[in-house]
């Protein structure tokens, strides 16, 4: 952002919710494959469908609207990304969108946008957000590749543990800074390193002596 001042992060549940995405091609392909993977309901505005795309209509993943944009597709939806590789199209989504006060990223024009989509890594259920404000795409991506390399898959394994495990450190100890200190004690083993190794059932068990035992 031009003017020295920072975005503010967020992560959106997207469950159920309308989003539209007005393009076709292997861009609009991209977004649609990231917005179904959070459960949105999306529809697809194009003349046009690439192959990829036209499939997931077929499966009755993704409604499809098979013309040019109108201002009516974005009635009810909660989010919008413009995809198109005409600029003046995406000028008018992104406009409607605006006058709707609805969330809308156009793609490649950080201008027409009131939200970017960062660089990120999913682990199971973790997920890594880098931006940079715009400042610089391939820092954003040096970044991600860093993170990437010291935050394997096993962290995804050891949040799906204690996620888990929830139920019973809450019924096992009442009190918050009890709880506090025995997901600590469980970082601070080596549960880790028995998930990284391929062994989840020795993790769990290990996670569950931490859990077991008095807090300190």
């Amino acid at each position: 952002m031009s003017d020295g001042v920072g975005y503010y992060p967020a992560f959106l549940d997207l469950r159920g919710r309308r989003c539209v995405v007005v393009g076709g091609g292997v861009v609009a392909l991209r977004k649609v494959e990231a917005l179904l993977r959070c459960g949105a309901q999306v529809l697809v505005v194009s003349p046009d469908l690439s192959v990829e795309l036209a499939a997931r209509v077929r499966e009755r993943r993704v409604a499809h609207e098979a013309r040019e944009f109108r201002p009516e597709d974005l009635g009810g939806a909660f989010l919008v990304v413009a995809a198109t590789d005409d600029a003046s199209v995406n000028a008018q989504v992104f406009e409607e969108a605006e006058r709707r006060g609805l969330l809308v990223n156009t793609v490649d024009d950080p201008e027409r946008c009131n939200f970017i989509v960062p660089s990120a890594i999913q682990r199971g259920p973790i997920t890594v957000a880098i931006s940079t404000g715009g400042a610089s795409p391939a820092l954003a991506k040096h970044l991600r590749e860093q993170i990437e390399r010291s935050v394997g898959p096993e962290y995804g394994a050891l949040a799906a543990l204690m996620g888990e495990l929830r139920a019973e450190v809450k019924r096992t100890h009442a009190d918050e800074a009890a709880r506090r200190r025995v997901w600590q004690r469980i970082l601070d083993s080596d549960v880790i390193d028995l998930l990284r190794a391929g062994r989840p059932e020795a993790a769990r068990e290990r996670a569950r002596q931490c859990i077991s035992l008095p807090p300190d």
